[in-house]
């Protein structure tokens, strides 16, 4: 059995006050190395990034509608104290 995993992910950067981003991908590790590398203008400027969380999905479009709500006010809220 071959299971695709989608990953809803949280990177922290290490500066003060923190920053926090939220995304979407099918390779973690790769693409936690292009947010380090400056490959993303967004994040590139607030780097280096750790993973602060990581949800497996094995349906994509369920992956996709968790980041867009963690992505929500009530999204944000619900990540900050329970994530």
């Amino acid at each position: 059995m071959n299971t695709s995993f989608f990953y809803v992910y949280i990177l922290r950067t290490e500066a003060d006050p923190p920053h926090f981003y939220t995304g979407f991908t099918e390779g973690l590790e790769a693409r936690l190395k292009h947010h380090n590398s400056g490959g993303d203008p967004y994040t590139s400027k607030y780097k280096p990034w750790r993973l602060k969380t990581a949800i497996a999905f094995t349906d994509r479009e369920l992956a996709l509608a968790f980041e867009q709500y963690l992505k929500t006010s009530s999204g944000r809220a619900f990540a900050k104290k329970r994530l």
